[in-house]
């Protein structure tokens, strides 16, 4: 187990809040180490990140965590950013969006982002799976 610095970034109430919810969708692991490996340059990012996206957004009572994780999915493949999405289709899985669900949301990017932005997810995503069935083809 990481231990998390005791930084001043990382003691607000908001903070503590959207930190519980970030180690629920991505693990504690991961989760703990990226705040570990913060320095005095990026802590302030870590505390942005885990106040307003996880402590301000996914703590609302609008939508689940699941619908949550099907929108991210198709900003991140809409946007092309690769290791975000990586992380969030793990985070997918957890929260119970199938594999089935996850294919109609990259073919809906597909649609209306373009053919490349749905490639890209779809290759990231076939890595993923095998990566969480262990390695298997």
């Amino acid at each position: 187990m990481v231990e998390i610095p005791n930084r001043p970034e990382y003691q607000s109430e908001l903070f503590k809040k959207g930190l519980a919810v970030r180690r629920d969708v991505l693990g504690a692991e991961y989760v703990d180490a990226s705040l570990a490996r913060a320095d005095d340059f990026n802590a302030a990012f870590q505390q942005m990140t885990t106040e307003v996206a996880w402590g301000m957004c996914w703590t609302r009572p609008g939508l689940d965590r699941k619908t949550r994780s099907m929108i991210n999915l198709t900003m991140l493949s809409a946007l092309n950013r690769g290791s975000e999405l990586r992380l969030h289709l793990k985070a997918a899985l957890t929260n119970g969006v199938s594999r089935d669900e996850i294919k109609e949301i990259l073919m809906q990017v597909g649609a209306y982002c373009g053919i490349p932005a749905c490639l890209e997810a779809f290759k990231i995503a076939t890595e993923v799976f095998k990566e969480v069935d262990g390695g298997k083809g």
